[in-house]
Protein backbone atom coordinates (compact mmCIF):
# COMPACT_ATOMS: atom_id res chain seq x y z
CA UNK A 1 0.00 0.00 0.00
CA UNK A 2 1.34 3.41 -0.98
CA UNK A 3 0.57 7.03 -0.17
CA UNK A 4 1.34 10.55 -1.35
CA UNK A 5 3.76 12.55 0.77
CA UNK A 6 5.56 15.90 0.55
CA UNK A 7 9.19 15.11 1.38
CA UNK A 8 12.32 17.13 2.10
CA UNK A 9 15.45 16.10 0.20
CA UNK A 10 17.64 18.75 1.79
CA UNK A 11 17.54 22.21 3.30
CA UNK A 12 16.60 25.26 1.23
CA UNK A 13 15.00 23.02 -1.38
CA UNK A 14 11.32 22.65 -2.28
CA UNK A 15 9.34 19.69 -1.05
CA UNK A 16 8.78 16.91 -3.57
CA UNK A 17 5.38 15.21 -3.86
CA UNK A 18 6.13 11.50 -4.07
CA UNK A 19 4.47 8.12 -3.67
CA UNK A 20 5.98 6.13 -0.82
CA UNK A 21 5.00 3.06 1.22
CA UNK A 22 2.45 3.58 3.99
CA UNK A 23 4.31 3.23 7.31
CA UNK A 24 3.68 0.23 9.54
CA UNK A 25 2.64 1.00 13.13
CA UNK A 26 4.84 -0.47 15.84
CA UNK A 27 3.38 -2.54 18.70
CA UNK A 28 2.36 0.52 20.75
CA UNK A 29 1.61 2.77 17.80
CA UNK A 30 -1.41 3.73 15.74
CA UNK A 31 -1.60 4.29 12.01
CA UNK A 32 -3.55 7.49 11.37
CA UNK A 33 -5.16 8.31 8.06
CA UNK A 34 -4.40 12.01 7.86
CA UNK A 35 -7.33 14.22 6.95
CA UNK A 36 -5.77 17.63 7.64
CA UNK A 37 -2.34 19.04 8.50
CA UNK A 38 -1.81 22.67 9.42
CA UNK A 39 0.94 24.73 7.81
CA UNK A 40 3.09 26.63 10.29
CA UNK A 41 5.82 29.19 9.71
CA UNK A 42 8.10 26.80 11.57
CA UNK A 43 7.58 24.32 8.71
CA UNK A 44 9.15 26.87 6.37
CA UNK A 45 11.87 27.54 8.94
CA UNK A 46 12.61 23.81 9.14
CA UNK A 47 13.12 23.71 5.38
CA UNK A 48 15.21 26.86 5.56
CA UNK A 49 17.59 25.42 8.16
CA UNK A 50 16.54 27.69 11.05
CA UNK A 51 16.48 24.85 13.58
CA UNK A 52 19.44 22.73 14.64
CA UNK A 53 17.42 19.55 14.09
CA UNK A 54 19.39 16.81 12.38
CA UNK A 55 17.12 15.08 9.88
CA UNK A 56 17.62 11.98 7.79
CA UNK A 57 16.54 12.75 4.21
CA UNK A 58 14.17 12.21 2.55
CA UNK A 59 11.97 13.47 5.39
CA UNK A 60 8.25 14.23 5.82
CA UNK A 61 7.52 17.38 7.90
CA UNK A 62 4.18 18.61 9.26
CA UNK A 63 3.21 18.72 12.96
CA UNK A 64 -0.43 19.89 13.17
CA UNK A 65 -2.28 16.66 12.43
CA UNK A 66 -5.87 15.49 12.60
CA UNK A 67 -7.20 12.28 11.11
CA UNK A 68 -8.85 8.92 11.68
CA UNK A 69 -7.48 5.78 13.29
CA UNK A 70 -6.73 3.37 10.44
CA UNK A 71 -5.01 0.53 12.26
CA UNK A 72 -3.63 -0.15 15.73
CA UNK A 73 -0.48 -1.93 16.80
CA UNK A 74 -0.68 -5.20 18.69
CA UNK A 75 0.19 -3.70 22.08
CA UNK A 76 -2.04 -0.63 22.04
CA UNK A 77 -3.87 -0.82 25.40
CA UNK A 78 -7.65 -1.03 25.41
CA UNK A 79 -7.60 1.45 28.28
CA UNK A 80 -6.65 4.14 25.75
CA UNK A 81 -10.20 4.02 24.43
CA UNK A 82 -9.18 4.07 20.77
CA UNK A 83 -10.99 2.24 17.98
CA UNK A 84 -10.57 2.11 14.24
CA UNK A 85 -12.36 5.03 12.62
CA UNK A 86 -12.02 7.37 15.61
CA UNK A 87 -11.30 11.01 14.84
CA UNK A 88 -8.09 12.01 16.63
CA UNK A 89 -5.51 14.75 16.84
CA UNK A 90 -1.83 14.05 17.39
CA UNK A 91 -0.31 15.64 20.49
CA UNK A 92 2.96 16.71 18.85
CA UNK A 93 5.32 16.77 21.87
CA UNK A 94 6.82 13.33 22.44
CA UNK A 95 8.89 13.38 25.62
CA UNK A 96 11.00 10.43 26.69
CA UNK A 97 9.18 10.26 30.04
CA UNK A 98 12.38 10.25 32.11
CA UNK A 99 13.42 13.88 32.62
CA UNK A 100 12.10 16.34 35.20
CA UNK A 101 10.10 18.25 32.59
CA UNK A 102 8.34 15.08 31.43
CA UNK A 103 7.57 14.13 35.03
CA UNK A 104 6.02 17.57 35.48
CA UNK A 105 3.79 16.90 32.47
CA UNK A 106 5.67 19.27 30.16
CA UNK A 107 6.81 16.80 27.52
CA UNK A 108 7.17 19.63 25.01
CA UNK A 109 10.16 20.78 27.11
CA UNK A 110 11.79 17.34 27.32
CA UNK A 111 15.52 17.64 28.05
CA UNK A 112 16.11 13.96 27.41
CA UNK A 113 15.77 12.11 24.14
CA UNK A 114 12.24 13.25 23.32
CA UNK A 115 11.21 15.15 20.21
CA UNK A 116 8.36 16.60 18.22
CA UNK A 117 6.54 15.01 15.34
CA UNK A 118 7.37 16.82 12.11
CA UNK A 119 10.80 17.80 13.46
CA UNK A 120 12.21 14.30 14.01
CA UNK A 121 9.60 11.56 13.77
CA UNK A 122 8.02 11.75 10.28
CA UNK A 123 5.12 14.18 10.14
CA UNK A 124 1.76 14.79 8.59
CA UNK A 125 2.37 16.18 5.10
CA UNK A 126 1.36 12.71 3.96
CA UNK A 127 -1.78 10.63 3.68
CA UNK A 128 -0.80 8.43 6.62
CA UNK A 129 1.35 8.81 9.72
CA UNK A 130 2.17 6.66 12.74
CA UNK A 131 2.14 7.91 16.33
CA UNK A 132 2.37 6.35 19.81
CA UNK A 133 -1.15 5.67 21.03
CA UNK A 134 -0.67 7.75 24.18
CA UNK A 135 -0.04 10.83 22.04
CA UNK A 136 -3.41 10.66 20.33
CA UNK A 137 -6.39 12.59 21.66
CA UNK A 138 -9.74 11.13 20.67
CA UNK A 139 -12.39 13.64 19.62
CA UNK A 140 -15.84 12.95 20.98
CA UNK A 141 -18.11 12.13 18.02
CA UNK A 142 -20.78 14.44 19.44
CA UNK A 143 -18.44 17.40 18.85
CA UNK A 144 -19.04 18.92 15.43
CA UNK A 145 -15.48 19.89 14.50
CA UNK A 146 -13.97 19.21 11.09
CA UNK A 147 -10.37 17.95 10.81
CA UNK A 148 -9.26 21.17 9.10
CA UNK A 149 -10.32 23.10 12.20
CA UNK A 150 -8.90 20.58 14.65
CA UNK A 151 -5.42 20.29 13.14
CA UNK A 152 -4.27 23.89 13.81
CA UNK A 153 -5.34 23.62 17.44
CA UNK A 154 -2.34 21.42 18.31
CA UNK A 155 0.06 24.34 17.70
CA UNK A 156 -1.49 27.58 16.40
CA UNK A 157 -4.32 27.18 18.89
CA UNK A 158 -2.23 25.63 21.66
CA UNK A 159 0.87 27.83 21.80
CA UNK A 160 -0.81 31.20 22.46
CA UNK A 161 -3.15 29.54 24.97
CA UNK A 162 -0.23 28.50 27.16
CA UNK A 163 1.34 31.94 26.75
CA UNK A 164 -1.86 33.67 27.85
CA UNK A 165 -2.12 31.33 30.84
CA UNK A 166 1.36 32.49 31.87
CA UNK A 167 0.25 36.12 31.75
CA UNK A 168 -2.80 35.26 33.81
CA UNK A 169 -0.70 33.37 36.36
CA UNK A 170 1.61 36.39 36.63
CA UNK A 171 -1.40 38.50 37.71
CA UNK A 172 -1.15 40.86 34.74
CA UNK A 173 -4.70 40.42 33.46
CA UNK A 174 -7.98 41.73 34.83
CA UNK A 175 -10.19 44.83 34.96
CA UNK A 176 -8.42 48.11 34.31
CA UNK A 177 -5.48 46.37 32.65
CA UNK A 178 -4.42 46.30 29.01
CA UNK A 179 -3.17 43.22 27.18
CA UNK A 180 -1.59 43.46 23.74
CA UNK A 181 -1.56 40.53 21.33
CA UNK A 182 1.14 41.32 18.81
CA UNK A 183 1.34 39.57 15.44
CA UNK A 184 -2.06 38.44 14.16
CA UNK A 185 -1.03 35.45 12.10
CA UNK A 186 -1.81 31.81 12.71
CA UNK A 187 -1.06 32.10 16.43
CA UNK A 188 -2.24 35.64 17.05
CA UNK A 189 -5.70 35.08 15.60
CA UNK A 190 -6.23 32.57 18.41
CA UNK A 191 -4.27 34.64 20.94
CA UNK A 192 -6.74 37.52 20.69
CA UNK A 193 -9.54 35.14 21.56
CA UNK A 194 -7.68 33.77 24.58
CA UNK A 195 -7.07 37.31 25.79
CA UNK A 196 -10.83 37.71 25.91
CA UNK A 197 -11.52 34.26 27.37
CA UNK A 198 -8.81 34.39 30.06
CA UNK A 199 -8.38 38.14 30.48
CA UNK A 200 -10.99 38.65 33.23
CA UNK A 201 -12.09 41.94 31.72
CA UNK A 202 -8.75 43.27 30.51
CA UNK A 203 -8.81 45.56 27.47
CA UNK A 204 -7.54 43.62 24.45
CA UNK A 205 -5.48 45.43 21.82
CA UNK A 206 -4.19 43.71 18.67
CA UNK A 207 -1.00 44.81 16.89
CA UNK A 208 -0.23 43.85 13.29
CA UNK A 209 1.30 45.28 10.13
CA UNK A 210 -1.69 44.41 7.92
CA UNK A 211 -5.22 45.83 7.94
CA UNK A 212 -6.54 42.46 6.76
CA UNK A 213 -5.06 40.70 9.78
CA UNK A 214 -6.38 43.40 12.10
CA UNK A 215 -9.85 42.89 10.66
CA UNK A 216 -9.61 39.23 11.76
CA UNK A 217 -8.51 40.39 15.21
CA UNK A 218 -11.61 42.58 15.51
CA UNK A 219 -13.81 39.69 14.41
CA UNK A 220 -12.14 37.57 17.09
CA UNK A 221 -12.91 40.01 19.87
CA UNK A 222 -10.14 42.62 20.02
CA UNK A 223 -11.38 45.84 21.65
CA UNK A 224 -8.90 47.94 19.66
CA UNK A 225 -6.37 47.44 16.87
CA UNK A 226 -3.19 49.24 15.86
CA UNK A 227 -1.40 48.93 12.52
CA UNK A 228 2.25 49.27 13.56
CA UNK A 229 3.75 49.30 10.07
CA UNK A 230 6.20 52.16 9.66
CA UNK A 231 5.43 53.68 13.07
CA UNK A 232 7.86 54.59 15.84
CA UNK A 233 7.32 53.43 19.39
CA UNK A 234 6.30 57.00 20.34
CA UNK A 235 3.66 57.03 17.60
CA UNK A 236 2.31 53.66 18.68
CA UNK A 237 2.30 54.77 22.31
CA UNK A 238 0.30 57.88 21.40
CA UNK A 239 -2.22 55.81 19.41
CA UNK A 240 -2.53 53.33 22.27
CA UNK A 241 -3.18 56.18 24.70
CA UNK A 242 -5.87 57.61 22.44
CA UNK A 243 -7.60 54.23 22.23
CA UNK A 244 -7.34 53.08 25.83
CA UNK A 245 -6.48 56.14 27.89
CA UNK A 246 -3.04 54.70 28.63
CA UNK A 247 0.08 54.59 26.49
CA UNK A 248 1.31 51.37 28.02
CA UNK A 249 0.32 47.75 28.54
CA UNK A 250 0.34 45.46 31.55
CA UNK A 251 0.73 42.30 29.48
CA UNK A 252 1.95 41.48 25.98
CA UNK A 253 1.72 38.20 24.10
CA UNK A 254 4.17 38.47 21.20
CA UNK A 255 3.21 35.96 18.52
CA UNK A 256 5.85 36.89 15.95
CA UNK A 257 9.19 36.94 17.77
CA UNK A 258 10.56 39.45 15.27
CA UNK A 259 13.26 41.69 16.81
CA UNK A 260 11.43 44.91 15.92
CA UNK A 261 8.19 43.57 17.39
CA UNK A 262 9.84 42.55 20.66
CA UNK A 263 11.61 45.91 20.94
CA UNK A 264 8.37 47.82 20.37
CA UNK A 265 6.40 45.74 22.84
CA UNK A 266 9.10 45.98 25.49
CA UNK A 267 9.05 49.77 25.19
CA UNK A 268 5.30 49.82 25.93
CA UNK A 269 5.37 47.69 29.08
CA UNK A 270 3.97 49.34 32.20
CA UNK A 271 5.69 49.05 35.57
CA UNK A 272 5.55 45.37 36.62
CA UNK A 273 4.38 44.49 33.12
CA UNK A 274 5.02 41.07 31.59
CA UNK A 275 6.03 40.22 28.03
CA UNK A 276 5.64 36.61 26.90
CA UNK A 277 7.04 35.59 23.52
CA UNK A 278 5.73 32.57 21.63
CA UNK A 279 6.96 33.56 18.15
CA UNK A 280 10.25 32.51 16.55
CA UNK A 281 10.92 34.85 13.66
CA UNK A 282 14.18 36.18 15.10
CA UNK A 283 17.22 34.64 16.77
CA UNK A 284 18.08 37.09 19.55
CA UNK A 285 16.26 39.27 22.07
CA UNK A 286 17.67 42.63 23.18
CA UNK A 287 15.89 44.39 26.05
CA UNK A 288 16.68 47.65 27.88
CA UNK A 289 18.19 46.51 31.16
CA UNK A 290 17.49 49.41 33.53
CA UNK A 291 13.75 49.78 32.69
CA UNK A 292 13.26 46.05 33.17
CA UNK A 293 15.13 45.97 36.49
CA UNK A 294 13.87 49.24 37.96
CA UNK A 295 10.26 48.65 36.90
CA UNK A 296 10.31 44.93 37.71
CA UNK A 297 9.17 44.16 34.20
CA UNK A 298 9.59 40.60 33.01
CA UNK A 299 10.26 38.72 29.80
CA UNK A 300 9.71 35.01 29.31
CA UNK A 301 9.38 32.50 26.56
CA UNK A 302 6.50 30.07 26.28
CA UNK A 303 6.91 26.96 24.15
CA UNK A 304 4.05 25.05 22.59
CA UNK A 305 1.87 23.46 25.32
CA UNK A 306 1.47 20.28 27.32
CA UNK A 307 -1.18 17.58 27.12
CA UNK A 308 -3.48 19.27 29.63
CA UNK A 309 -3.20 22.59 27.77
CA UNK A 310 -4.21 20.78 24.57
CA UNK A 311 -7.24 19.12 26.14
CA UNK A 312 -8.36 22.50 27.51
CA UNK A 313 -8.09 24.07 24.04
CA UNK A 314 -10.02 21.18 22.49
CA UNK A 315 -12.71 21.57 25.16
CA UNK A 316 -13.08 25.27 24.36
CA UNK A 317 -13.34 24.44 20.66
CA UNK A 318 -15.87 21.71 21.37
CA UNK A 319 -18.02 24.25 23.21
CA UNK A 320 -17.95 26.53 20.17
CA UNK A 321 -15.92 29.20 21.98
CA UNK A 322 -13.10 29.40 19.42
CA UNK A 323 -13.37 30.95 15.96
CA UNK A 324 -11.23 29.55 13.15
CA UNK A 325 -9.68 31.37 10.21
CA UNK A 326 -8.64 28.50 7.96
CA UNK A 327 -7.72 28.28 4.28
CA UNK A 328 -7.77 24.74 2.80
CA UNK A 329 -4.72 23.86 0.68
CA UNK A 330 -4.03 20.99 -1.72
CA UNK A 331 -0.88 18.96 -1.15
CA UNK A 332 0.39 19.75 -4.64
CA UNK A 333 0.30 23.48 -3.84
CA UNK A 334 2.31 23.16 -0.65
CA UNK A 335 5.50 24.87 -1.88
CA UNK A 336 3.68 27.96 -3.13
CA UNK A 337 1.80 28.20 0.15
CA UNK A 338 5.00 27.82 2.21
CA UNK A 339 6.46 30.72 0.24
CA UNK A 340 3.38 32.77 1.10
CA UNK A 341 3.95 31.96 4.76
CA UNK A 342 7.53 33.15 4.52
CA UNK A 343 6.36 36.46 3.01
CA UNK A 344 3.77 36.96 5.75
CA UNK A 345 0.93 36.94 3.22
CA UNK A 346 -1.25 34.42 5.06
CA UNK A 347 -4.22 35.45 7.19
CA UNK A 348 -5.06 32.81 9.79
CA UNK A 349 -3.94 29.24 9.14
CA UNK A 350 -3.44 27.32 5.92
CA UNK A 351 -4.31 23.64 6.24
CA UNK A 352 -3.44 20.84 3.83
CA UNK A 353 -6.65 18.85 3.41
CA UNK A 354 -6.60 15.25 2.16
CA UNK A 355 -9.61 13.69 0.44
Amino acid sequence: MRMRAARMHGYKRPLLIEEVPVPEPGPGEVLVRVRATGMCRSDFQLLDGYFSTELVFPYIPGHEIAGHVARMGADVPASGGLSEGDLVVVDPAWGDGTCRQCHEGNEQLCTGSGGWIGFGPPGGFAEYVTAPSRHLVRIDPSVDLKPEYLAPLVDAGLTPYRGMKKLRAAGRLGPGRTVIVSGIGGLGSYGVQYAGLLGSGATVVAFARSDGKLAVARQNGADHTVNTRGKTSDQVRAELAELTGRGEADAVLDCSGAPESLALNASLLACEGALVSVGLMGRRVELPLFPFVSGERSFSGSFWGNHNDLTEVLALAGEGRIEHTVTPVKLEDINDRLDALARGDVIGRQVVVFD
